[in-house]
C-alpha cells in the first residue's frame, strides 16, 4: 500500500543522504529539469528513472514510490530477496537494466550529419541488447518513429533486406529507414504519412552506403 507520493520520498532520500538535486542529476545522468519536476509532483517517475535514483540514493525502489517498505537498499537478505519483499501487488518487477551511450541525433528525413559526441547515459532494458542510442529527427518514419523519439540500436554490419536500420551515406551522414538490397543497389525506404517522403536509392558504384546497426526498440521520450 502506498503511504506517501514518489515526490515526498525523493525529497526525502535526498534529505537523508545529504545530497543536491545537482549531484542526484550528475550521477543519474537524469537532467536536472526532470528532477525539478519530480520534486514538484508534476511527473511520477517511470521504471528506468526509479531505478536510477535509487540506485544513486542506495534505496529501495518500492519504497521510494512510496511504499510501506524499508527505505535502505542493503535492508534485504538472502532469505528474504529485496525484490520479492518491496514488489507490492500488481506491480512489474523492474527488468534488468544496461547503461548504454546517448550519441548524438539521426535524421528521419533527407541524411543529416550524424553528431557521434555522447550526449549523456541512458538505461534501456537488457533484453533488447543495444550498443546505443540515437535521437530521431523528422516525420519519415510517423507513425512508428515520431521526431525526438529515442531508438535503441545493435551495433551489426549487416542486415537483413526489410529490417529497419541505421545506415550510413558517403561516410559521415546517417538516416534510419528500411534497407533493402539488390545487386549494387540499395533502397533506403521511409514509412510516412507525409508523401514528400520516398524511397532513396543508392549505387554502390557511386555512393558508399554502410550499415551501422539494427534498430532494435524505439521510444518516445518525455
Amino acid at each position: 500500500m502506498k503511504i506517501s507520493t514518489f515526490a515526498q520520498r525523493l525529497r526525502a532520500g535526498l534529505d537523508a543522504r545529504q545530497m543536491t538535486q545537482a549531484e542526484l542529476s550528475s550521477r543519474s545522468k537524469i537532467s536536472k529539469s526532470s528532477i525539478s519536476h519530480y520534486l514538484k509532483g508534476d511527473w511520477e517517475g517511470k521504471q528506468d528513472a526509479v531505478y536510477s535514483i535509487a540506485q544513486v540514493l542506495n534505496v529501495s525502489e518500492a519504497w521510494l514510490m512510496g511504499y510501506d517498505v524499508p527505505m535502505d537498499a542493503e535492508h534485504a537478505t538472502p532469505s528474504q530477496p529485496a525484490q520479492k519483499a518491496t514488489i507490492p501487488p500488481g506491480f512489474e518487477p523492474m527488468p534488468e537494466m544496461d547503461m548504454v551511450p546517448l550519441v548524438g541525433r539521426i535524421a528521419c528525413g533527407t541524411p543529416i550529419t550524424a553528431e557521434q559526441n555522447v550526449e549523456r547515459i541512458v538505461c534501456v532494458p537488457s533484453k533488447w541488447r543495444s550498443t546505443f542510442t540515437l535521437t530521431c529527427k523528422g516525420d519519415s518514419m510517423e507513425p512508428r518513429i515520431h521526431d525526438g523519439d529515442l531508438v535503441a540500436i545493435r551495433k551489426q554490419p549487416e542486415v537483413e533486406n526489410g529490417q529497419l536500420a541505421v545506415v550510413m551515406v558517403n561516410g559521415d551522414e546517417a538516416t534510419v529507414k528500411y534497407f533493402r538490397q539488390e545487386g549494387s543497389l540499395v533502397v533506403l525506404t521511409p514509412k510516412s504519412f507525409n508523401p514528400v517522403h520516398q524511397p532513396q536509392i543508392y549505387d554502390l558504384k557511386r555512393v558508399q552506403v554502410r550499415v551501422v546497426g539494427l534498430v532494435v526498440e524505439c521510444r518516445k521520450v518525455f
